[in-house]
């Protein structure tokens, strides 16, 4: 198994898309880093740091459960202290923590805005800085970012500027990242979905059970990250991939087991034409 003995540090990784990466990197022997706040579930999102923890040993992984908010620098560093400790190294990170409000200028309270860049764009750039003297130990080091194609259409930059501005940071990280670290043979990547995930931000947020109805499942994004972070890491970065693409360098062309609802029409995500 490729990922076997291999270290993964996964923020946001107690629900959703983190969860559902955590769980198919385990299945392939990895020790997965369980990076989130939540210790007590909340039963409109559902998932802890250690419910997660319990799957990743079923799958077949090992596990460590850290609580950590990403916005606290003293405790990023807790975190990558501990995973060193337990594991030895971190070979493979996934910026996948995110805060989201799809509201206009003056819709958006400034503790949202606050708090979408705390986490999106601070906390990103602190994780990522504090786990880079580890990955450049590793023999094929990964970052992989949870973040959309960079385009800056008004399109797309009007409805909801304020969330956008984060998520295209996050984006640009990876572009600067890759040729900052290329002489340090780290992959920085970028992965996003070109229709809606089902996850609680979907369900809460942005649209309800119809559009979870109209979403396709986690696990797009589990099967695409685990076949990007394979690759030779001096040969694949600076890419913001989209789910589809990659799944198809896969062979996979019939997505419908990815649907939650079979047969429904798809609903596109933000930030994709």
């Amino acid at each position: 198994m490729y990922y076997n003995g291999k270290t993964v540090f996964i923020t946001g990784a107690s629900r959703g898309i983190g969860e559902a990466i955590a769980l198919r990197l385990a299945k392939e022997g990895a020790n997965i880093v369980i990076v989130a706040k939540s210790v007590k579930e909340d039963a409109r999102l559902g998932g802890t740091i250690h419910s997660v923890a319990d799957k990743v040993r079923e799958a077949g992984g090992k596990a460590l459960a850290v609580q950590c908010d990403i916005r606290d620098e003293e405790q990023i560093l807790n975190a990558v202290q501990q995973a060193i400790s337990i594991f030895g190294g971190i070979d493979i990170l996934v910026n996948n923590a995110s805060a989201i409000s799809p509201t206009g200028t003056t819709q958006t309270e400034t503790k949202r805005f606050d708090l979408m860049h705390d986490i999106n764009v601070r906390g990103t750039f602190l994780v990522t800085k504090h786990c880079l003297p580890f990955l450049r130990k590793s023999a094929n080091p990964h970052i992989l970012t949870l973040s959309p194609p960079l385009d800056v259409s008004p399109k797309w930059l009007a409805p909801f500027i304020a969330y956008t501005t984060t998520k295209y940071s996050m984006s640009m990280m990876t572009v600067g990242w890759a040729a900052e670290f290329k002489k340090d043979g780290i992959a920085v990547n970028s992965l996003w979905p070109v229709t809606t995930i089902a996850t609680a931000a979907v369900q809460n947020i942005l649209g309800g059970a119809e559009l979870v109805n109209r979403s396709r499942k986690p696990s797009i994004l589990a099967d695409a990250a685990h076949y990007i972070l394979q690759q030779p890491s001096k040969e694949c970065t600076g890419n913001l991939f989209l789910d589809e693409v990659v799944l198809k360098k896969m062979g996979i062309n019939n997505f419908d087991d990815y649907a939650v609802s079979p047969g429904a029409a798809l609903q596109r995500d933000l930030y994709v034409s």
